[in-house]
């Protein structure tokens, strides 16, 4: 079951009272947010692991999503979870990408580059890899101080990539804090997707 939407007017940006800030914040500190990233990413180990047939834990294979999962007992890995945390939204979406069928409040990204990566890990791999994305700051959604996650199987996500192309596709500017030691490693191009294309994760 899809997510779904609440009321038009709630996602309707022009006419929300807490309208989110549409300025670029120009600065992209990579190290705080992969701290940030890696808060979440220990919570849903944890979740996971509380169940009594999983076994959760950081992945041992390098560029892979970022937890491996197992059925108790077993060595091979069942499925892969990568995490994004979304504190901003991409507020010019609709001006900036007028044809990939995106409202601000709905918007979610992921890095290009690595959502080919999954694509290819899944082929190869066999193994479901599932992308969630931790959404916060966004008052037509969440109350404030909270944070939901939602989430999707990378056949899905693959199945909309190759719906919108270049059309969800957005590259920008570099800012200050890509680069760390000399490297730029930063996300400048990503690519969108909506919430309404993704499932709710519930921690019950």
């Amino acid at each position: 079951m899809y997510y779904k939407k609440i009321s038009q007017n709630i996602y309707d940006c022009n006419t929300c009272p807490t309208r989110c800030d549409g300025k670029s914040k120009g600065l992209y500190l990579f190290e705080k947010d992969l701290d940030f990233s890696e808060h979440f990413e220990q919570e849903i180990v944890n979740h996971l692991n509380k169940k009594n047939n999983l076994f959760a834990k950081k992945t041992s294979e390098n560029s892979y999503p970022d937890i491996e999962v197992h059925k108790k007992d077993v060595d091979d890995v069942w499925f892969y979870i990568e995490i994004k945390v979304q504190k901003r939204t991409f507020m010019s979406v609709e001006k900036i990408l007028p044809y990939s069928n995106l409202k601000p409040s709905e918007t979610v990204a992921l890095n290009l580059s690595d959502l080919l990566r999954y694509f290819s890990i899944n082929e190869k791999t066999q193994k479901p890899v599932f992308i969630f994305w931790g959404v916060l700051n966004r008052p037509c959604i969440i109350k404030q101080n909270e944070y939901l996650f939602f989430y999707q199987n990378i056949k899905e996500l693959k199945k909309i990539y190759e719906r919108f192309g270049d059309k969800r596709r957005f590259r920008r500017k570099s800012g200050k804090g890509d680069v760390v030691n000399g490297v730029h490693k930063g996300v400048t191009v990503n690519y969108h997707f909506s919430l309404n294309e993704l499932k709710k994760f519930s921690f019950k």
